[in-house]
């Protein structure tokens, strides 16, 4: 017959429950940490919203550096175009006055109809009365600032007005100088008519134009064109005037921008 299972060997019943001293120690083996308090929440929010603050601030400050240093290069760059555009403009307008004595000597002589024996001046005062010294401005500064859309950099307004207004007494300038262009252009036609152009082959040297040496005939001596020519002599010296008065305006004007930029931008 089977023998009884002693009682220390039967298996464990399926109702056994843990002691409370075993639960206790089950649940410590897993802590669960306790809520974040709303102050908690705002200062890793405070510390989060500085640290992108202070990066955006220091962007923002390298940039603005950049920006101002670039400013003071254009203005800089600005100044060495006046220098020499004011070097440009003293020899055009010495060359102007000089022309302009000669076209007024030009005229008397042409209003007496003092035609023979006059020859030698007539050729003279003919052939360098259309000749011209054009005037051209510095602009690889103002080109650059229009083109690549830098003049915003130019922050000071009274700077920013300065360059364009400069820029607006150059184009005046520029028109005028292709006015004169044109009245020479057309005198030509006439001047081809009144003289010998082998003589004017002979005037023109490396070193400029010289006098004939004598009185060499002249190729027309109708009475009419001198009256003629007359006309595209004053015209001449109309806009030439023009251009020497604003010549001397944009003089000006390059010197007190030169001026005011060192002192306002503390350059040497």
């Amino acid at each position: 017959s089977t023998e009884p299972i002693p009682e220390t060997e039967q298996p464990p019943t399926t109702n056994y429950k843990p002691s409370t001293e075993e639960m206790e120690v089950h649940h410590h083996a897993h802590p669960v940490h306790g809520k974040k308090n709303w102050k908690t929440y705002f200062w890793e929010f405070l510390m989060l919203f500085l640290a992108v603050f202070c990066g955006f601030f220091a962007e923002y400050q390298l940039e603005h550096k950049i920006e101002r240093d670039r400013e003071k290069k254009f203005i800089q760059t600005f100044i060495e175009d006046l220098k020499s555009d004011t070097a440009a403009i003293r020899q055009n307008v010495l060359f102007r006055q000089i022309k302009m004595k000669a076209m007024d000597s030009f005229l008397v002589l042409l209003n007496s109809q003092q035609i023979k024996g006059h020859e030698n001046e007539l050729y003279y005062f003919g052939r360098t009365f259309v000749r011209s010294l054009r005037f051209q401005s510095n602009d690889r500064t103002i080109t650059q600032l229009k083109n690549s859309g830098s003049l915003r950099l130019i922050r000071n307004e009274q700077a920013a007005d300065s360059i364009m207004s400069y820029q607006k007494i150059v184009d005046y300038i520029y028109y005028n100088q292709e006015d004169d262009r044109i009245e020479r252009r057309e005198a030509g036609q006439l001047l081809s008519q009144i003289f010998n152009p082998f003589v004017f082959e002979k005037m023109v040297t490396i070193e400029g134009i010289n006098r004939p040496l004598d009185n060499p005939p002249l190729r027309s001596y109708d009475k009419t064109l001198p009256f003629d020519l007359a006309y595209y002599v004053h015209q001449l010296k109309g806009t030439n005037l023009i251009v020497e008065v604003r010549l001397n305006s944009l003089n000006e004007k390059a010197k007190n921008i030169i001026a005011f930029p060192q002192k306002e931008y503390h350059l040497n």
